[in-house]
């Protein structure tokens, strides 16, 4: 039996942290695992930037309210989990995905946990598990699975190297040239196609 497991932002959804960048006016948020492998070393310079600015999750929220899904995304996923069971695993938190995955008509999603103040200030963050992408894909093929995976990031590499097929989706140019062994798809139409190739 297959299982498809799916990035979240870029790939579904707009980069959370983008769309705050922008609606915060601090460009230097706009920083995404497209730009820093270390995902601890890039959140807690993030959580760095959110204390200096006075910003917590209330803030954050608010701009996770006014993002959609990418066009196409909600179709590509219904018409998806019509043939094969599907896993977003993110290394985004639930605080700020459970709206999103609302949009997307409640889909599974592994994910993290931020640790925040009765005042709202963000702490600090729990993941899952160490290389949680990577380990999860792994955890499914131990118990009979396979897995075929899509992402655009660099935390994505790793599930993506470690299933039976995996694509890039809407990458950087970087990320591509890095690994110009993987496929790379900027369409579902495509990504969906290579998916149901995958699994004849």
């Amino acid at each position: 039996m297959y299982i498809t497991c799916l990035d979240l932002e870029g790939v579904l959804v707009p980069e959370i942290w983008i769309a705050f960048a922008e609606a915060s006016g601090i460009p230097e948020l706009k920083r995404t695992t497209r730009d820093e492998p270390d995902y601890d070393k890039l959140m807690r310079w993030r959580l760095g930037i959110l204390k200096e600015h006075g910003l917590g999750l209330q803030e954050i929220q608010q701009t996770i309210a006014k993002i959609d899904p990418l066009p196409g995304a909600r179709a590509f996923l219904d018409h998806l989990r019509s043939f094969t069971q599907v896993i977003i695993i993110s290394d985004t938190f639930e605080q700020f995905a459970t709206p999103l995955m609302e949009k997307l008509g409640w889909p599974t999603i592994f994910c993290n946990t931020l640790e925040v103040a009765p005042d709202g200030e963000i702490t600090g963050f729990k993941m899952r598990i160490d290389n949680s992408k990577y380990n999860t894909v792994r955890a499914l093929q131990s118990v009979g699975f396979e897995t075929i995976a899509s992402g655009d990031s660099y935390n994505d590499l790793g599930m993506i190297r470690a299933s039976k097929a995996g694509f890039l989706f809407k990458s950087t140019d970087k990320i591509k040239a890095d690994n110009p062994d993987l496929p790379a798809y900027e369409t579902y139409d495509e990504l969906m196609a290579a998916i149901r190739q995958a699994m004849d």
